[in-house]
């Protein structure tokens, strides 16, 4: 994980004492804004609206879906341009994807319902905690499924046909083949 992802503040007018948002993180509360209007409008489009939420995803991600994934509304993203899919993804309902820093679902991955994933965060330090984010890409690999209400914090690997029980809270990578439960994930099995 990196420390100073990201300065909140210009930093040279920071030193001289002067609060000024710098240009990266005013260029990423931006798309934060664009990526909120735009899941505001997927999130209240009909169901059978297929083709509508076809065309708000691609503009969320920047890119055409992939072949065969499904996104079922609501879904909630705070950039969007940092979600890549792979072929036959299945996200349910009520998931939300904090993406900054990267977040990445290889094929065949299923995602149960009120899942989130966390990329980004502030620094511990309190003298610190106002001037940064930190944080750092999440990556799952091929057929992994995540249940219902799970939670994925920054820079997590889930290994290929792993399992995360629901509720649990994953801070640790996931070892291939493994089943991780609890309120901290840890690996309960593995085949």
């Amino acid at each position: 994980m990196t420390d100073r992802f990201l300065p909140i503040h210009d930093q040279d007018l920071l030193a001289r004492g002067e609060r000024v948002l710098g240009a990266e993180f005013t260029a990423m509360h931006e798309r934060v804004l664009r990526a909120t209007e735009l899941t505001s409008r997927l999130n209240v489009l009909p169901f059978d609206d297929e083709a509508g939420r076809m065309s708000l995803l691609e503009q969320l991600l920047g890119r055409p879906l992939p072949s065969r994934v499904t996104i079922y509304p609501p879904f909630y993203t705070d950039h969007g341009l940092g979600l890549e899919l792979g072929e036959r993804v299945f996200i349910n309902q009520g998931c939300t994807f904090l993406d900054y820093a990267g977040i990445r679902l290889g094929a065949g991955v299923m995602v149960g319902p009120q899942v989130t994933f966390i990329t980004v965060g502030h620094p511990v330090d309190p003298e610190e905690r106002h001037r940064y984010l930190s944080g750092a890409p999440i990556d799952v690999a091929e057929n992994v499924w995540i249940g219902a209400g799970a939670t994925i914090l920054p820079g997590v690997s889930i290994g290929r046909d792993a399992v995360v029980a629901a509720g649990t809270v994953v801070a640790d990578d996931v070892p291939a083949a493994s089943l991780v439960a609890g309120p901290k994930g840890r690996v309960i099995r593995s085949w």
